[in-house]
This record gives structure tokens, C-alpha cells and sequence, in this order.
């Protein structure tokens, strides 16, 4: 028996799939036997671990999520897609509730209607879009980084707009232009902010470098929405046509739906990059315990809706980082202001690459010219203690100061240590800077 066992060889190959080495599945074992002594050999036997049906659906599912998920993505990354994926399929179907109200105004189906009218018409709508494309970039493309969340839903809520202005077109034959040319100018800025903070999503979402990857899949599943939503809005733009108040009934609360799933999307997301509000709730929670939230926790707490909104909020935090001018004009500031500069610059300031000036409770930050990513952050920070001082009656310079000098650096490394990205801070361009010589009894401004 052991002789007949030894003239035998047998090897064993195993059949795995999957794109992640962590995620491998085994999906066949098969077997082949060898008679040494006749050099006969044997069909080899295959053991499937998998029906071929789970092997298509795994195949199936790779074109949708990103390779290596869901390790290869950040946790929010499913919940956000799902919200995204139901708000896009709200917009495709009110789409054509508004399309079809749009050729309807511009008279597609009516004999009186001339086609160089409509083409004028829709020329006139796509030039509008255009132009209030290159506006909003040029008054806000610098801004969208740092309150992404907030223009996210900005971005909706403006499509939402257009789609309204599209629907109400028909009810006002003697404004359709002004009507039309406005539903696209709030559209361009939706095209504008949605590419700008969804890019900066797709970094966020991205473990392994393959930002790629994420937006390649985002594209299918994007695919996918808009042909459910084109099929259920053709459906029921067949099934109200000619009935007014039932495509209002449907388009509103279609809308209504809409918003909601984008609050709970840009909810759903826990950015690790600092900004002005997440410093601002990070660092006051710091000064009263000492310890550094999370960014699941910060995103629990800061308010994603537009200030103006938030003011009204119950949830709304302590808005000191409302309360900062980043980045100030030299030029701007009057005498007394330069008078307090020139001697902060040579007591306060010594060593630091800005310039913080308190006024009414505003506290505005000059930026040297040779500052770096690190100094506007510091600066920032900074002036957020200031703040924190001046709201407890206390001395705000010196005491900041002491501060940085004992607290930043470790401030800094717990930051980092629970997930935040330190390299610089998400806040509107630094466009102004100055320079300051420091002499031997006052400081001369450049």
C-alpha cells in the first residue's frame, strides 16, 4: 500500500476571485492525479465552491462599487451613495415633468410654432447657462473647497429652482424668456458647485489612491439612475398629461423628497479636513476638556446649512469663525487700525508670519507674504482662541500667545492622531498679504 501510495502525485489548484487580497473568495478546487510508474494520468476533478449565479452577481456588482470596496472607501462612502442615488432618481423623473412643460411653452406640437423661434429660444437658454456658469465660478470657485457640504446642497437646491422656473414657464407666455434664461442661470451654478464639491467628495472617499476608480463607478451608478428615472418619469408624464394640478402634486413633493435626501446624504459624510467651522467646533471643545473630537462626532454637530439659515437653527454652534476675516486688506484698514498693527507687530507678533487686529468683536488676520499653508492654520487657530478670550473678558493677545507657545504643537498631533488632516486649512483664498519691517522702536508696513 505505502509503494502504491509513493508511484502517485497529486496536485491541487485552487480558484479564488476577487480584486482585494483581503477579499478574495474561493470559487473552485480542482484536483489532478498522477500515476508515476505508467506516466498514465487522470481527468482532472473540479469542485465548485460557488454557484455560477453568485459569480455574476459579484462580477455584476464590480461595475457599480469601487475595486477593493469596501475597504478601499471611507465609511460614509455607502450610506452618501445611497442618499445621492435617490436623489438623482427624484431629479431625472421631475426632469421630465419640466421638459415636457418647457417644449410644451416653447410650442413643440403647434402648428403657429416656428422652428427658427424655438431655436432662438433655446439658444438664448443654453447662452444664459453658460454665462452664469463663468460668473459663479469667478465669485465662488475658490470658496466651494471649504464648505463643501454646504454648497453640495446650494448646488440641489438651485436645480430645484430651475426645474420650478421650467414648470412655471408655460403660465406666463409674456415672460418665457426672462423665465427661461433664469431657470438656466440657476442651473449653471448647480453644474458649477455639484462637479466642484463632488471632485473634492471623491478625494475624501478615496483610501488606496483611486479616486479614479471611485468616480468611474459613481458614473455607472449615475447611469443606472437616470435610466430608472427617465423610464418612471415618461411614465408619469403620460399618466398626468393634461392634468395641472396633479403635475404640481408630483413635482412638489418630488422635490420636497429630494431635499431631504440630499440633507441626509451631506449628513451622512464625516470629512476629515478642517475648515473654519469644524476648527471652530474642534477647538472650543479642546478648551473645555482637553480632548479632540472625531470627525464622525464634528460631523454630528456642524450645521451644513448656509449661515444665514443656521442663525435660525435650533442645532446652530458658537459662530466664532463667523466672526473672522481671513486674509485683510492693508490698504483697507484705517490709521488707528495701522497704528495698533505697527506696535502688535513689534511686541505680540515677533516671531509669527501674521497679524491679528481685534475690532468690535472681529478679529481680522493680515497674512505675511512668505506665510505658509501651516501659518494661516495657526493663524486661524489663533484667532479662534482670541475670540474664545474676548467672549470671557479676558486679554486677548498676550494670553493667545501663551497658548500657541504651550498648547499648539500638541494640539496639532492630537489632531492628527484622531484622523484629521493637518496640511492646511479649507478656507477662502488668501489673496492679500502684506510684508512688515520690524525696527528698533516701531514696525514700517510695506
Amino acid at each position: 500500500m505505502e509503494s502504491k501510495a509513493a508511484e502517485t502525485a497529486e496536485m491541487v489548484f485552487e480558484e479564488w476571485n476577487g480584486t482585494a487580497s483581503t477579499k478574495l473568495t474561493k470559487t473552485a478546487t480542482i484536483s489532478f492525479t498522477q500515476n508515476k510508474a505508467s506516466s498514465s494520468s487522470y481527468s482532472p476533478s473540479i469542485k465548485r465552491s460557488s454557484s455560477p449565479f453568485n459569480h455574476f452577481t459579484r462580477r455584476v456588482l464590480q461595475a457599480f462599487v469601487p475595486e477593493g470596496f469596501p475597504d478601499s472607501v471611507t465609511l460614509d462612502y455607502a450610506p452618501f451613495q445611497v442618499w445621492d442615488s435617490l436623489q438623482g432618481l427624484s431629479t431625472y423623473v421631475r426632469t421630465m415633468l419640466s421638459t415636457q412643460a418647457l417644449l410644451s411653452a416653447i410650442g413643440v406640437g403647434e402648428k403657429s410654432a416656428t422652428v427658427i423661434g424655438a431655436t432662438f429660444q433655446w439658444f438664448l437658454r443654453d447662452l444664459t447657462g453658460m454665462l452664469g456658469g463663468i460668473l459663479f465660478t469667478f465669485y465662488q470657485g475658490s470658496n466651494l473647497d471649504s464648505n463643501a457640504k454646504m454648497w453640495r446642497l446650494v448646488a440641489d437646491l438651485m436645480n430645484d429652482l430651475g426645474m420650478l422656473m421650467d414648470l412655471l414657464s408655460p403660465l406666463f407666455p409674456s415672460a418665457f424668456s426672462f423665465i427661461l434664461c433664469l431657470g438656466s442661470l440657476s442651473r449653471s451654478f448647480t453644474g458649477v458647485a455639484s462637479g466642484a464639491t463632488r471632485a473634492a467628495l471623491t478625494q475624501h472617499f478615496a483610501l488606496q489612491n483611486n479616486a479614479a476608480d471611485i468616480s468611474a463607478k459613481e458614473g455607472s451608478q449615475e447611469t443606472v439612475a437616470t435610466m430608472m428615472g427617465m423610464a418612471l418619469g415618461m411614465l408619469l408624464a403620460r399618466i398626468t398629461m393634461g392634468h395641472s394640478l396633479s403635475i404640481w402634486i408630483c413635482f412638489l413633493s418630488l422635490t420636497l423628497f429630494h431635499m431631504y435626501a440630499n440633507y441626509k446624504a451631506v449628513c451622512c459624510l464625516s470629512l476629515t479636513t478642517l475648515n473654519c467651522q469644524r476648527s471652530s467646533i474642534i477647538l472650543l471643545h479642546f478648551l473645555e476638556t482637553g480632548q479632540v473630537l472625531s470627525p464622525k462626532q464634528v460631523s454630528s454637530m456642524e450645521c451644513v446649512l448656509p449661515l444665514w439659515i443656521t442663525s435660525w437653527s435650533s442645532k446652530s454652534v458658537n459662530l466664532i469663525h463667523s466672526r473672522i476675516c481671513m486674509g485683510v486688506r492693508i490698504s483697507s484698514l484705517n490709521s488707528n487700525d495701522l497704528r495698533e498693527l505697527s506696535h502688535l507687530a513689534g511686541s505680540h507678533y515677533k516671531k509669527a508670519k501674521y497679524l491679528l487686529l481685534e475690532r468690535k468683536g472681529v478679529i481680522k488676520i493680515v497674512m505675511h507674504k512668505d506665510s505658509t499653508a501651516a501659518d494661516v492654520l495657526q493663524a486661524f487657530i489663533r484667532a479662534l482662541v482670541m475670540g474664545k478670550l474676548i467672549h470671557d473678558g479676558r486679554s486677548p493677545h498676550s494670553e493667545s500667545q501663551l497658548w500657541i507657545d504651550k498648547h499648539y504643537e500638541g494640539f496639532v498631533l492630537k489632531l492628527q492622531s484622531s484622523g484629521w488632516r493637518t496640511e492646511r486649512l479649507l478656507s477662502p483664498s488668501v489673496t492679500w498679504r502684506a510684508n512688515w519691517l520690524i525696527g528698533s522702536s516701531n514696525g514700517k508696513f510695506d
